[in-house]
């Protein structure tokens, strides 16, 4: 995981509609980037409407709200509407953001050892540095323990 002060590694991946998105971006707001495993899982489900809930809240901070994980576009473009997700979706089939952010670790699944994407969210500041870093998440309050962290930010 990386560590709150660094320099938020960069990136340019597509988005559920097929658009070319950078971090450079969105330079000048706060940026809530979470990483996944699997668009259509339970956690991962719950995790993605609990940001869709507060939504709203995160927009009045000035924040954006991004979601990485190794699906393609197309999965994310049906996640995206299944779920009436408002925020963006990157997918990032090479895994260059999820190693660039140090979120692909060995886990531990139904007594085997797979490699696979760690829940983790970074909260990254107006001039692209990482304010907070938290890994293995609980999908459903990850969104307001971000709010939470953003208020005392």
């Amino acid at each position: 995981m990386l560590e709150t002060g660094n320099k938020a590694p960069e990136f340019t991946l597509q988005d559920q509609e097929g658009r070319e998105v950078s971090l450079k971006d969105f330079r000048g707001k706060k940026v809530v980037l979470y990483f996944y495993s699997k668009d259509n899982t339970a956690g991962c489900t719950k995790q993605a409407c609990a940001f869709a809930e507060h939504y709203p809240d995160f927009t009045e901070k000035n924040a954006v709200v991004i979601g990485i994980s190794k699906d393609t576009v197309a999965s994310h473009k049906k996640f995206a509407e299944k779920y009436g997700l408002p925020f963006i979706l990157l997918s990032d089939t090479q895994l260059e953001a999820v190693q660039a952010y140090d979120v692909w670790k060995e886990k531990n699944m139904y007594g085997k050892k797979v490699m696979g994407v760690v829940r983790t969210t970074y909260l990254i500041d107006e001039n692209g540095m990482i304010e907070k870093a938290f890994t293995k998440v609980k999908p459903a309050e990850n969104a307001g323990q971000m709010l939470e962290s953003m208020a005392g930010a």
